[in-house]
């Protein structure tokens, strides 16, 4: 699909079809979503620059993702999508800047693009120039990254409340084993968000840096890319801080479980050596032997009753005593 933002009195943001013979008077930015090849053929014939291919976008090497050939600018950045869904993936989208158009070939749905394209409709000035397109489509980007690395910083938080929370009043509130694994699950998910936010903060400011060194400087784009640069530095500061807070989190959780765990051996360990001298006593008067003082005496099956019953709580009381339970 190919849609076309014409700015003006009468601005417009439409799709268009490849076999139309011309693109429609001064159009600036055209925005290329799962393009086929005859759509791809119609762009590079009215624009007589050649659209990177799915294949090209994936490349990995700098010099594959950003470079200047003739008059056009070729930039690729990995964009993170489906973070709000917790669904987060990552997408190559393509930026092709000439002195007239801006060209953007994607093959998913970008929330930001689709924000960018509202906003020009209402404010034509933003895409008076393809340049100025690009540093706004950009901020818009930027802004929708940001959003989605405040949603995983509040997922973040939502863990460690969980993870640690205590009781009200007296004692502590348990969190169960169950809960702390489901608790995992959560936090390998963040993780994955956070990386592919990451890996795009890292992209779009190496795409940045390039723009600022290769763009002509009758673009003006200086002053719009340094701020641009700042709030991608200070999100991949805070992305940075937050992997080292779900690290914690991750090794906490699997201590917490360890700690579950043990109390649960302690338990059974307590119980057998509480129940151990019970034992005992009813091992003793369990005994084939004639000569047993107790065997006729008349008290002498209450008396076997409480002393088990004494030789099971004095250990209890002796453990707690000792703050071992």
């Amino acid at each position: 699909m190919l849609r076309v933002f014409t700015p003006g009195d009468e601005m417009a943001l439409a799709e268009i079809d490849h076999a139309r013979a011309t693109l429609p008077e001064g159009a600036v930015w055209i925005d290329m979503i799962n393009p086929t090849r005859e759509e791809e053929l119609f762009i590079e014939r009215v624009t007589g620059i050649e659209v990177p291919t799915p294949e090209e976008m994936l490349e990995i090497e700098t010099s594959s993702r950003l470079y200047a050939e003739k008059d056009a600018l070729y930039m690729t950045a990995t964009l993170v999508t489906g973070v709000f869904k917790d669904a987060p993936e990552s997408h190559s989208v393509g930026f092709v800047l000439t002195p007239v158009h801006l060209i953007t070939v994607r093959y998913a749905d970008v929330v930001a693009f689709d924000r960018f394209a509202g906003h020009a409709e209402r404010t034509p000035v933003l895409c008076d120039t393809s340049a100025m397109a690009l540093v706004h489509l950009f901020d818009a980007v930027v802004d929708r990254l940001a959003d989605g690395i405040e949603h995983i910083a509040g997922e973040v938080d939502a863990i460690s409340r969980q993870a640690f929370r205590r009781a009200r009043g007296r004692g502590q509130q348990r969190v169960s084993n169950l809960a702390l694994q489901s608790l995992i699950t959560r936090l390998g998910a963040v993780q994955d968000a956070l990386s592919k936010s990451r890996e795009s903060a890292v992209s779009l400011s190496r795409a940045l840096s390039w723009l600022s060194f290769s763009a002509p400087r009758e673009m003006a784009l200086g002053p719009h890319l340094k701020s641009l640069g700042r709030d991608l530095n200070s999100l991949t500061d805070h992305a940075s801080y937050m992997a080292s807070n779900i690290t914690f989190l991750l090794d906490a959780t699997l201590g917490l479980i360890s700690i579950e765990q043990n109390a649960v051996l302690k338990i059974f360990s307590v119980s057998a050596i509480v129940f151990m001298p019970p034992t005992l006593v009813a091992g003793i008067y369990g005994m084939n032997f004639d000569a047993l003082p107790e065997l006729h005496w008349q008290l002498g099956y209450p008396w076997a009753l409480l002393l088990m019953l004494l030789s099971a709580i004095l250990p209890y009381l002796f453990f707690r005593w000792r703050g071992w339970l």
